[in-house]
């Protein structure tokens, strides 16, 4: 298995998904939560290996040097077992839709400060708070 990770610009992106996430989180969250915090870009375990732990174990490796805690990553609402390893591992899916055909997932990560926010009407409107 492998994970990677990095720094989310302070000019958030628009290209990829970012676009949809920012209108969904609104520029106030969008700050606040994801730019400068870790993004995990990619995380994937060979299928026999499934089930042993190292998807969990890559995951803290590659987001615990994370700045306060803040750390984050989408995914996709299909992705079905990575949501079940990302909750498992304590990760908050973000209470705002993200439009489009893939259905964007953000979560933040166990020790990430916006968690207790996150999962309480997070949508756009109040964004800029």
């Amino acid at each position: 298995g492998f994970a990677t990770a990095w720094t989310t610009p302070e000019t958030f992106p628009a290209d990829r998904s970012y676009g949809q996430v920012a209108e969904a989180l609104g520029p106030g969250r969008t700050r606040a939560w994801l730019c400068g915090a870790l993004e995990v870009n990619e995380l994937a375990v060979a299928p026999e290996a499934h089930g042993a732990g190292l998807g969990a174990a890559l995951l803290h490796a590659v987001t615990g040097p994370a700045p306060d805690g803040r750390c984050w990553l989408l995914t996709s609402v299909r992705a079905e077992a990575a949501l079940r390893l990302y909750e498992r591992a304590g990760w908050r899916r973000v209470d705002a839709p993200v439009p489009g055909k893939a259905a964007p997932v953000v979560l933040l990560g166990p020790r990430h400060p916006g968690r207790v926010e996150a999962g309480a009407g997070a949508g756009a409107e109040g964004g800029d708070r």
